[in-house]
C-alpha cells in the first residue's frame, strides 16, 4: 500500500498514538509506503529518505503502486516560498510550506485530484555557494522536535531541508547524516555549506549546522539561529559560553 501526503504539514510519531512524539514531519506532495497498519494508523516509511514513523490515516491520501513508482521517477520540484497556495478542486486555497514538493503536478495519472500551483518551484542542482542563501530563509524559525518548516524546525531538519531545496539528498538526523562526507581536520579547511556536527558527554551525535564563512555557523538551536564556531564548539555570545561541543566537520558535496 502507497500514499501520498495531500495536507500542508502532518506529523509523523514515534507510536501509534496521539500523544507519542513528533520524529519528522511529512510534507505536502511527499509520498510514503505503507508498512503496517493499527486501527486508525499506518506505519509508514517516506520515500525521499527511508524513514519510518507512524501517521493518522485520515491524514494522507492513497496511491497505487504504479503511482508511486511514476512519482519516484519524477524530479524532485518543490515550493520555494516560505508559504504559498495550492489550488484544490472548486477553487479551494490549501497552504503549503517551504519545500513542499509538487512533483506530482507534472504527471495526470498521479494528479487525479486535478491540484494547481501558480507560484515560484525549485528543482536541480544547485552550486555550494547557493545552501547559506536557502538557509537564510528559516532563520528566526522556531525550534520544533521533529519539525521541516519554517514554523517550526529541528537542527537536522533543518541542514536536510537545506540540501533538498538545492537538490542534495541527506538523511534526516544528525547522527544519520555524520556517517555522510567526508571528514575535514580543522575548521581552516572548511567551506560555506559543510556541516558540523557536535556531541554530547556519552559521545552521541546530537545536534548538526551549517558552517558559514569567516567562523560563524546557522544551526537550529531554540530558534535558527547565527553563532560563532571555533574548534571547541559553538559559542553562543548572548548566554557568553560554549553551547554544543564540536565532534567533527564533514564535507557533503
Amino acid at each position: 500500500m502507497f500514499g501520498i501526503c495531500n495536507l500542508a504539514i502532518v506529523p509523523v510519531r514515534a507510536e501509534a498514538s496521539d500523544r507519542s512524539e513528533i520524529v519528522t514531519q511529512l510534507l505536502f506532495g511527499e509520498h510514503i509506503e505503507i508498512l503496517e497498519r493499527k486501527n486508525q494508523w499506518a506505519r509508514i516509511r517516506i520515500q525521499f529518505d527511508d524513514y519510518e514513523g507512524w501517521v493518522d490515516s485520515k491524514q494522507y491520501q492513497e496511491i497505487t503502486k504504479e503511482q508511486f513508482d511514476l512519482l519516484s521517477k519524477e524530479s524532485i520540484i518543490l515550493n520555494a516560498d516560505l508559504i504559498d497556495y495550492i489550488t484544490a478542486p472548486n477553487n479551494l486555497l490549501l497552504p503549503i510550506p517551504l519545500g513542499a514538493s509538487l512533483s506530482f503536478l507534472n504527471n495526470n495519472e498521479i494528479n487525479t485530484s486535478n491540484f494547481d500551483f501558480e507560484g515560484t518551484k525549485t528543482s536541480g542542482i544547485k552550486p555550494k555557494s547557493a545552501l547559506i542563501k536557502t538557509a537564510f530563509m528559516y532563520l528566526n524559525a522556531p525550534y520544533l522536535w521533529g519539525g521541516k518548516t519554517p514554523f517550526g524546525i529541528d537542527c537536522s531538519g533543518f541542514t536536510q531541508m537545506v540540501y533538498k531545496l538545492n537538490g542534495y539528498k541527506i538523511h534526516r538526523d544528525a547522527s544519520q547524516q555524520a556517517l555522510e562526507g567526508d571528514p575535514l581536520s580543522f575548521i581552516e579547511e572548511c567551506e560555506p555549506g559543510d556541516l558540523a556536527f557536535f556531541d554530547n558527554d556519552e559521545g552521541n551525535i546530537t545536534h548538526v549546522g551549517i558552517i558559514m564563512e569567516n567562523n560563524y555557523i546557522i544551526h537550529a538551536s531554540g530558534k535558527v539561529r547565527i553563532d560563532r564556531l571555533d574548534h571547541t564548539g559553538i559559542y553562543n555570545p548572548e548566554v557568553n559560553k560554549h553551547t554544543h561541543k564540536l565532534r567533527v566537520i564533514k564535507k557533503i558535496i
